[in-house]
């Protein structure tokens, strides 16, 4: 079976079906998730920047800038009608080094947190790959039982994509082993998570109108603990990760043992990658459970508010009614800066900007399922060019196929190795020259 068959038959077996819904789209994003992260990587928007709201963080600020806007307006008509109410505007100054400096250290730490969150997931993505590779290929199924070798290199790369699945799962406080991409992966092992998991676990709690639209604005009022579901656990949850580590440590100790896994070298080379993917979790977790001190937020939340309302004592005598939008136009800045770095503080939730960790374990999910496609290519294929196409071993020297070069000499292959150094500097002498026909006769000379 080569990539290139299409035609798959396979017969005995039960496939799930995937029911479609229709959806209503703005572009290429779904009305029903326009609003909901995190970001879909796919999907791509025409309208510039300045005139997105899927991914903005206008809906956090909307009830903040409600509030300034009538903090505002009522100030101005006071000072207008009753009596003003001025604040010198050397106040206006200072406040805003303050505040611009507290915004740069709150923006700048949430970014940091962002760019080590995706630097985890990265480490992930090439630790599995290489285990998954090391595994497809170094792995060897014996002639009297390739079935069983074959369907347990299988098993322990599906481990692997379960590792990623239920890391993410995890560093979303979801504790559990029912979610629909997890439970067919590691339902056949003993788990914690499993044993753990009952059926109101799996009924997902219903949320008013009210609490949604509160989510949806950013209100800390509607929002709930997310390790609700953790402290409601009433057996021991374990580490979910960490034990499909261990189940893996074991296939690899058991390949080893019974003679599949020959090298020692590439044996060493596994028990790498899997200690680097208890790195990875480890720091990923830190990422999660290490945020800027609350003492910082609240100062910073403190700063930013008393600098806002602030403003309108400042901007009256110079802009009169003005001052109402003026007010309004400052805090959408201030506001917005501070509403991104909170979003970005917790890189792996389900915010629009948070990290697109269901896209990241689809595409490795991919990149195993083409890996697993074919079998594993023995090189003696390659070099004859047994798909269908000749293999040209000293293009562009000569069209001939491997097959022509293998009835000549050793020397005559030398000499025409030696041959292609001046072939390449003379292509490169041609692209840079006006151009003549003299490089033709040297390739055919040579």
């Amino acid at each position: 079976m080569s990539k290139s068959y299409l035609d798959v038959h396979v017969r005995g077996t039960t496939t799930p079906m995937h029911s479609h819904h229709a959806h209503s789209y703005i572009g290429d994003i779904a009305l029903e998730t326009y609003f909901v992260g995190p970001m879909d990587l796919d999907a791509h928007s025409k309208l510039p920047y300045f005139l997105r709201m899927h991914g903005s963080v206008m809906p956090r600020m909307i009830v903040p800038l409600l509030m300034v806007g009538a903090w505002a307006t009522l100030i101005t008509c006071i000072s207008k009608f009753v009596h003003p109410l001025i604040v010198n505007p050397v106040l206006l100054t200072i406040l805003g080094f303050v505040v611009g400096l507290a915004l740069s250290f709150r923006s700048s730490s949430a970014y940091e947190r962002y760019s080590d969150g995706r630097k985890s997931w990265a480490t992930l993505s090439v630790q599995s790959r290489n285990l998954a590779r090391y595994i497809w290929v170094h792995v060897s199924e014996r002639p009297e039982s390739s079935k069983d070798d074959l369907l347990s290199k299988i098993t322990a790369i599906n481990l692997i994509l379960a590792f990623a699945v239920s890391l993410k799962h995890k560093l979303r406080f979801e504790p559990f082993a029912h979610y629909p991409d997890m439970a067919s992966l590691i339902g056949h092992l003993d788990t914690y998570a499993k044993a753990a998991t009952k059926e109101e676990n799996k009924v997902e709690p219903k949320m008013t109108p009210w609490k949604r639209v509160g989510n949806y604005l950013g209100m800390a009022v509607a929002q709930s603990n997310p390790r609700k579901a953790i402290k409601r656990a009433d057996k021991p949850l374990g580490n979910l990760p960490l034990e499909i580590l261990t189940y893996l440590s074991c296939y690899v100790e058991e390949a080893s043992a019974n003679g599949t896994l020959k090298s020692p070298i590439i044996y060493g080379q596994i028990m790498t990658a899997l200690a680097a993917l208890t790195d990875t979790q480890s720091s990923a977790e830190r990422v999660l459970t290490t945020p800027l001190p609350i003492g910082y937020n609240i100062l910073i939340s403190q700063i930013v508010l008393l600098y806002i309302y602030m403003l309108p004592f400042q901007l009256y005598t110079t802009l009169g009614w003005i001052a109402i939008p003026g007010t309004l136009a400052a805090a959408y800045i201030i506001i917005g800066l501070a509403a991104i770095g909170n979003e970005l503080e917790n890189p792996f939730g389900n915010d629009v900007n948070d990290l697109p960790l269901d896209s990241y374990c689809a595409e490795l999910k991919r990149e195993l399922d083409t890996l697993t496609s074919v079998p594993a290519p023995k090189f003696g294929d390659v070099v004859m060019g047994r798909t269908g196409s000749e293999n040209l071993v000293l293009w562009p020297l000569s069209m001939n196929g491997m097959r022509d070069w293998r009835e000549r000499s050793e020397s005559d292959i030398r000499s025409a190795l030696r041959a292609k150094v001046v072939v390449n500097m003379g292509v490169g002498a041609k692209s840079s020259s006006s151009g003549s026909g003299s490089m033709d006769g040297q390739t055919l000379s040579a």
